[in-house]
């Protein structure tokens, strides 16, 4: 039997043993042909013959998966499942698989990057090279500041590994602290006001849902030292954008790292004119490594889930 597995990501099977367990496995594998992200009706018109879906950023709304009558299993490549209608599919009784743990490092590299970036005005300094400027940026260091961890799941701990390399002390905030984690690594858990207004540098690692769409919005950059600095490698519906727009060009905060915007691609943000705002393009996820090992443990869910399994990782379990 043949399955038709639609693969949206453009970084997918960076391990070529993903691609060849799909074909192992009987899977035609299908990719993007648009080399960028999907609309909800270019997600229409392939997903209608489809048997299984490796998802990246791409829309899967209940639309999409009405049309979606063969699809057996969704696999998310990454951890963030905030574009794929997650009740639609488990009405549809289709598991969503996704793969925990393996882009933590490189995403939390990103995020210490940006700390480096946003602090030391690289992105800025670079810029005016480039336009024949030869100009002095004053800076802050890392070195012995404390950084505050709004999440800490495995991204958020690597990050923090990273962070007692300068030093740094660690303050964390979650709905579901790991206390145990905490003692080993002399992290102390507070609430988010305290976090916010004892940090010097605010890194976001949590997931986008109703209860933390715009947790960090005007209330709680008035919290923040002007001084500070806020990283975010998650989502951009986590921060008001309007409202750190206005943070930032007051200069009632230093400056922002973000990987994630609301809107991507962009649309003429006006963070994007703004000198202490370094911006990057979703790029978290994307090493070399991460992409091999989301690959492979994107397929092995598919090809799990198409065999009668289940897969390793399931987000909406209650359909066993």
């Amino acid at each position: 039997m043949t399955w038709r597995v639609l693969a949206t990501p453009r970084t997918f099977a960076g391990d070529e043993r993903a691609e060849q367990l799909l074909q192992e496995a009987g899977c035609q594998l299908i990719r993007n042909p648009y080399g960028r992200l999907l609309t909800e009706d270019e997600m229409i018109t392939l997903i209608s013959e489809i048997d299984g879906i490796i998802i990246g950023l791409d829309p899967l709304s209940e639309r999409v998966l009405e049309r979606a009558t063969r699809l057996k299993v969704i696999s998310k490549y990454g951890v963030g499942l905030d574009n794929i209608d997650i009740a639609a599919a488990t009405a549809r009784k289709i598991p969503v698989a996704f793969t925990p743990g393996t882009n933590s490092a490189a995403v939390a590299e990103l995020a210490f990057g940006l700390m480096l970036d946003a602090a030391r005005q690289i992105s800025a300094s670079d810029r005016q090279i480039r336009q024949g400027q030869w100009g002095r940026f004053s800076g802050t260091q890392l070195w012995g500041k404390t950084l505050g961890l709004i999440g800490t799941g495995q991204i958020g701990q690597q990050l923090a590994l990273r962070a007692r390399g300068f030093e740094m002390p660690i303050l964390c905030y979650d709905v579901h602290p790991d206390y145990s984690w905490a003692e080993r690594m002399g992290a102390s858990y507070v609430t988010l006001p305290e976090l916010l207004h004892r940090s010097d540098f605010v890194s976001l690692h949590i997931p986008l849902n109703s209860a933390t769409h715009h947790l960090i919005g005007g209330a709680e950059l008035e919290m923040m030292k002007p001084t500070a600095i806020i990283i975010n490698t998650s989502r951009g519906g986590i921060i008001d954008e309007e409202a750190l727009y206005k943070a930032l060009s007051e200069k009632r905060l230093r400056a922002a790292g973000l990987d994630v915007v609301e809107c991507e691609p962009p649309e003429n943000t006006p963070l994007a004119q703004l000198d202490n705002v370094v911006l990057t393009s979703h790029i978290g996820a994307h090493t070399s490594e991460a992409s091999a090992a989301m690959s492979l443990l994107a397929a092995e869910n598919v090809v799990a889930a198409l065999q009668g399994g289940r897969p390793k990782f399931v987000a909406n379990k209650e359909i066993y």
